[in-house]
């Protein structure tokens, strides 16, 4: 008998044993790169994550006896709908053993609790932020997973979702660039030069950690004025722009991120992390000083780097945007020593950019599914 019941996030057993699924289920998988224990601990604390702040949600998990078998969490995520002028209710945080059982309980509380609210489909998984990662893994099983930006799943977790009449919303390929199959032709980098010369496109790079931080709210505000018809998009907060610069910060060479710029205002920005998911593995969920010490030496020594944000307008691909953006692509991996880049969860929709990494020797070999169903 399985048997789902709503975490009390102020109670520390219900929310030890929440955090401890996956803990527990990847123990011995060697793909799988765990979270800081503490970073879903504040994910779960309603007083303090900017999340509970404008949306509601609830964290559920299901027992089999007395062991945990799976966890889900299903939201209202009122930004979003509104933007979208949808009822949708969405999830996210979703592991289960390999049982039907345990997905269908799961799911059914949760269209319960979202037919309750008025909601009359459910989409997922999205996270409760931007930039959290998207869907369930649907091909390349057999890659690591990249730090915490994506999640790894079983092979069996696309079967669960389509026994329970979830459908494709929409995929998220990411693409291997091994440095010595990046090819860019010549013609490319004098584009940019040109663009660059004539004032029209500008490319900001950051001299210091202090002046990106100051520069942050900016960058919140060209996102909010600027992608607005991404698939994932809804209006930040100025809370979640500052929860989403504290959470990168912690991974992020000032160095590596690029904004371009057309008259002062954002059109395109290259923002990629050092990988450490090795080190990630290493510490197990856990802040230690010796591991900070890991996660700093690991951020300086890897050559490894993935580029989890990449993007030119529509406007500007065609004007000597996309060209700008592969240049300075080619310039933060060659210049800084890297030899494999892993571009993390380009948007299918976003057809010209996927078309245009295949050409510089890009190639797709993970792809995870967001799914939908009517509830």
């Amino acid at each position: 008998m399985i048997q789902v019941k709503v975490v009390d996030t102020r109670n520390k057993q219900d929310v030890n044993q929440f955090i401890s699924v996956p803990f527990n289920l990847y123990k011995n998988c060697p793909q799988w790169v765990p979270p800081f224990i503490s970073d879903v601990k504040f994910m779960l604390n309603r007083d303090k994550h900017p999340f509970f702040e404008r949306s509601d949600g609830d964290f559920l998990i299901a027992t089999k006896g007395n062991e945990v078998v799976g966890r889900l969490m299903v939201m209202e995520h009122k930004p979003f709908n509104a933007y979208h002028q949808c009822k949708k209710m969405s999830f996210t945080m979703f592991d289960s053993i390999d049982d039907q059982e345990v997905a269908n309980a799961l799911f059914e509380y949760g269209f319960e609790w979202g037919r309750k609210r008025g909601l009359n489909e459910v989409v997922g998984p999205k996270g409760m932020c931007s930039f959290d990662g998207y869907g369930i893994l649907e091909s390349g099983f057999d890659q690591r997973q990249m730090m915490t930006m994506s999640s790894y799943n079983y092979p069996y977790y696309p079967k669960l979702m389509e026994n329970m009449g979830f459908e494709k919303e929409v995929d998220f390929v990411s693409c291997s660039l091994p440095m010595e199959k990046f090819i860019l032709p010549e013609k490319i980098h004098e584009v940019a030069r040109r663009v660059q010369e004539r004032g029209t496109l500008k490319v900001k790079n950051f001299k210091s950690r202090r002046e990106l931080i100051d520069y942050a709210p900016t960058i919140g505000e060209a996102y909010n004025n600027t992608f607005v018809n991404n698939w994932e998009y809804y209006p930040l907060s100025p809370a979640e722009v500052k929860y989403l610069l504290s959470q990168l910060m912690s991974v992020l060479d000032y160095r590596l991120i690029k904004i371009i710029t057309h008259e002062e205002k954002m059109i395109g920005f290259l923002v990629a992390f050092p990988d450490i998911s090795d080190a990630l593995q290493r510490q197990k969920g856990r802040i230690t000083p010796w591991g900070i010490v890991d996660l700093l030496t690991t951020m300086k020594r890897t050559k490894y780097v993935t580029l989890n944000g990449a993007g030119i307008l529509p406007d500007f691909q065609g004007r000597g945007g996309n060209a700008l953006l592969y240049s300075e692509m080619y310039k933060t991996i060659h210049d800084f020593g890297f030899v494999h880049a892993e571009l993390t969860q380009v948007a299918e929709t976003t057809r010209q950019m996927r078309k245009d990494l295949i050409n510089v020797g890009g190639v797709e070999y993970k792809n995870h599914r967001v799914y939908h169903r009517a509830i």
